[in-house]
């Protein structure tokens, strides 16, 4: 007997209503919806999947677990306001992310600045903002201590470790073996004699092993070795941690085959964890930095099918955006065997009409693919694409101004 099994198939994106056959998103239909935006192509983000979001965190993990949102994933404006009254700090990555953080209404006190390549006068405005500096090379340390001596303010730092070991099962991995980010664990005793040396106010570690993780296990590992990592660095610093940032590393599913990350290992490993820190380091916080988990799932990507054709058998669904708007979507973000993210066409959920289609963008490359033949409702010109996992990683990490086409826009709802 033949043992036949059915392909892998996308996780269920049942985070979205349906009403009279079609997705809702922030309580509206899609169409209406996009009446209301009034062009097309667009990113809608739900503000109730958010909320709903950061909720299931805190359940999830222990309540002295600090929360942190790497804006990196999205910094629109409005989704970093509302998530900078959700979270308990916000990481940024650039001296234009940390005026948009500010400008939302975050507490500089609770904004950490990383990222590799600092320039001297990003330094000073993260010295004049009050926030903390995630150092990431040997060079930002006199930088910051010229800037704190110039305007007179302590220069926050705690020091970004590349460690020696990598998040197993990590999509993207940020730390083990040569990397631009951090400075080697090997270096960080000479550089807290240099932050001692030139009086910087050191306030703890930064370790982020690795990022897009849908294994428990794994990230439990790696928060496991970082703590230890961290606790051995802390007998030679200049001062008590008062900050450990254990990195993020959650992922979500994009691809088929693959299901949701299972928190409740991670909230009991995070508990053990804290409990020994009450001992080992008790003016430590624990912080947990997350993007992508935060505000992937609660996007979409909306685009007008302008044409269809076929082609050799093939049915082609031409919509109005591309990967000038979502390089991710496409697979050249990142991917090296490109696999579908999961799309619909929005305004026939549930339609019994099926067909295998490609939705493609309106570029002139074949690298411009949103979905590579995949079982989809029958659609037509004016039909709405819709692409999940949207809210993280889309618009700001596209190429927007390739070969001219109109811009997108994004509303959060």
């Amino acid at each position: 007997m033949n043992d036949i099994r059915m392909p892998p198939r996308h996780v269920a994106m049942d985070q979205f209503g349906c009403r009279e056959g079609e997705l809702v998103v922030g309580g509206e239909k899609l169409t209406t919806l996009a009446a209301r935006v009034g062009q097309s192509p667009f990113y809608a983000y739900d503000r109730g999947l958010l909320r709903a979001r950061v909720a299931e965190l805190r359940a999830a993990l222990p309540r002295a677990i600090q929360l942190h949102y790497a804006m990196k994933a999205n910094p629109m404006p409005a989704l970093v306001s509302l998530m900078a009254g959700l979270v308990d700090g916000i990481d940024v990555a650039s001296a234009g992310e940390l005026k948009v953080a500010l400008d939302a209404g975050a507490d500089p006190a609770e904004i950490s600045f990383a990222g590799p390549g600092k320039r001297d006068a990003e330094l000073r405005q993260a010295v004049a903002s009050r926030v903390l500096v995630n150092v990431e090379s040997m060079r930002e340390l006199p930088a910051l201590a010229s800037a704190a001596q110039e305007l007179g303010l302590p220069a926050r730092v705690a020091l970004r470790v590349n460690p020696d070991f990598e998040l197993k099962g990590s999509g993207m991995k940020m730390g083990g073996g040569p990397k631009q980010f951090g400075i080697d664990v090997e270096q960080i005793p000479a550089a807290l004699t240099e932050v001692r040396r030139l009086g910087l106010a050191f306030e703890g570690f930064h370790l982020f092993a690795g990022s897009q993780n849908l294994r428990a296990d794994s990230i439990c590992e790696a928060q496991q070795k970082c703590y230890e990592l961290a606790l051995r660095l802390a007998a030679e610093a200049p001062a008590p941690l008062r900050f450990l940032n254990l990195g993020g590393g959650f992922g979500i599913p994009y691809f088929p085959g693959e299901s949701r990350l299972d928190l409740t290992p991670i909230g009991a490993n995070l508990e053990s964890l804290l409990e020994r820190a009450r001992l080992d380091l008790p003016q430590a916080r624990l912080v947990i930095e997350l993007g992508r988990y935060f505000v992937g799932e609660a996007g979409v990507y909306v685009t007008r099918i302008v044409d269809r054709k076929v082609s050799r058998g093939q049915v082609f669904l031409v919509t109005d955006g591309g990967l000038n708007h979502h390089l991710a979507a496409s697979g050249n973000f990142g991917q090296v065997l490109r696999k579908n993210y999961p799309v619909t066409i929005g305004n026939k959920v549930g339609s019994p009409m099926r067909e295998v289609a490609s939705v493609v963008g309106p570029l002139c490359t074949p690298l411009d693919i949103l979905a590579d033949r995949m079982d989809l409702p029958v659609a037509e010109v004016g039909d709405f694409a819709v692409v999940f996992q949207s809210g993280a990683y889309g618009a700001s990490a596209s190429p927007r101004g390739f070969l001219g086409h109109p811009e997108y826009l994004e509303v959060l709802v």
